[in-house]
């Protein structure tokens, strides 16, 4: 990838990612080396502790592609866990108004700019290059706030203010549940508060995410002509369960059809 994430998304350029629920390193590894430009270790809803976490934002980095990591909680310590292990960045669910993106954002930043605490790991060359960490740190450190609940759509303006905010990404799952919908894209209070972040999307010079988690081509499609530009595509355990689902499917088909 030409140019670090934080620069192309300042420069609202299309990138895609995609999502990690396993702590495999081989998986990991595969996905890196698949074509993605960035992928995210997933900490909220999975079992993927700070140990494998470690480890696969490694292999991700090593493999040539930049590792996120979606944080369990907009907590200093995850934050600072993710950002010791080599992410390039965190995804911060459920930030739900400025200050709460303004708390992120200070997490991530070393002061006295934010609040990190310093210490040495991984990141840091370990214990080799403190000093020149520090520095690409502050320049290139990727904060993603989710918008995941009907109060962050409704105050999306404001989060994406805040300085050190370089985007946001959609959680489509919690944002139905947060209206009681949850998965029913297709229910009008659902599809009200989506035709809201649309709406900021066309006005907002900060690029807009979504993960679009099942392999679904024509909501692929779609969430590109509605002007997002960060876009996961599928996730591990997905990809797999669409795939085997799929094949036993075939399989039946051909077994049903033998003399």
């Amino acid at each position: 990838m030409s140019g670090s994430l934080k620069a192309r998304l300042a420069g609202r350029d299309l990138t895609l990612g995609s999502w990690l629920s396993w702590g495999f390193p081989p998986v990991a590894e595969l996905m890196a080396r698949a074509g993605f430009e960035w992928l995210v270790v997933d900490q909220e809803h999975t079992a993927i502790g700070v140990g494998e976490m470690h480890q696969l934002v490694q292999v991700i980095d090593l493999a040539g592609c930049v590792p996120l990591v979606r944080v369990p909680a907009n907590e200093a310590v995850w934050i600072k866990h993710a950002l010791d292990a080599g992410a390039e960045g965190v995804l911060v669910p459920q930030v739900n108004s400025s200050e709460e993106a303004a708390q992120a954002v200070g997490f991530a930043h070393y002061p006295p700019r934010g609040v990190r605490g310093a210490g040495l790991a991984r990141a840091q060359g370990y214990g080799l290059d403190f000093a020149g960490y520090m520095a690409r740190a502050e320049r290139d450190t990727v904060v993603i706030p989710q918008i995941e609940h009907v109060r962050a759509v409704e105050n999306l303006e404001a989060i994406l203010s805040v300085e050190g905010v370089d985007g946001f990404i959609v959680g489509p799952y919690d944002l139905s549940a947060s209206l009681g919908q949850a998965g029913n894209w297709e229910h009008p209070d659902v599809r009200e508060a989506l035709d809201e972040v649309a709406r900021v999307v066309r006005n907002c010079r900060k690029p807009a995410g979504f993960h679009v988690v099942h392999t679904n081509r024509d909501e692929l499609a779609a969430r590109l002509a509605a002007g997002y530009r960060f876009i996961a595509w599928g996730d591990d355990m997905v990809f797999l369960a669409e795939k085997v689902r799929d094949e036993v499917a075939v399989a039946r088909g051909v077994l049903g059809a033998a003399p």
